[in-house]
């Protein structure tokens, strides 16, 4: 049986990757309207996989016989600045999904629950992927020095070919 104190971090947990998934389509949409649809694209698959990722927690709670509960979505902002001010909130965001996932793993050891542990694995596996992409895009970022030609080729050449996984 889980422990009230895991459910309840779970539970957050989700909510917290539904919010990923919503600011990133924010994003996506502030891409859309500034002609960068490469970028846009890349923040669809980016909130897609997000949204994906709150319901692997939500079907861990139905496995293991532990209700979820699912709270409200606070919205995102709507304005954003630069493509490398946004993948700075991303990779800084991104961060922030580490730290509570780790949360999670330290209260799983802490309640001697090695299922959830094993559950998480994935997790912070996928965490380690997330923050190197960002750091990769913010990398390709510099190299432009926010040239115009340098974001074009980026659109359509790098985050525009990005796949669904």
């Amino acid at each position: 049986m889980l422990s009230e104190k895991l459910r309840k971090a779970i539970n957050e947990q989700i909510n917290k990757e539904f919010y990923s998934s919503y600011l990133y389509l924010a994003m996506a949409a502030h891409f859309d309207a500034n002609a960068l649809p490469g970028f846009a694209k890349w923040m669809k698959v980016q909130a897609s996989e997000e949204w994906g990722h709150g319901m692997k927690f939500y079907e861990y709670l139905q496995e293991v016989g532990a209700r979820a509960e699912l709270a409200a979505i606070p919205q995102p902002p709507v304005q954003y600045g630069s493509p490398k001010e946004i993948f700075d909130l991303v990779y800084a965001h991104e961060q922030g999904v580490t730290a509570s996932i780790n949360e999670i793993y330290a209260l799983a050891q802490a309640e001697k629950d090695p299922k959830t542990e094993l559950m998480l694995h994935w997790f912070i596996n996928e965490q380690i992927e997330e923050e190197k992409n960002d750091r990769d895009i913010l990398d390709k970022l510099a190299m432009t020095g926010n040239n115009a030609f340098g974001i074009m080729f980026l659109d359509q050449h790098v985050l525009g070919e990005r796949k669904a996984d």
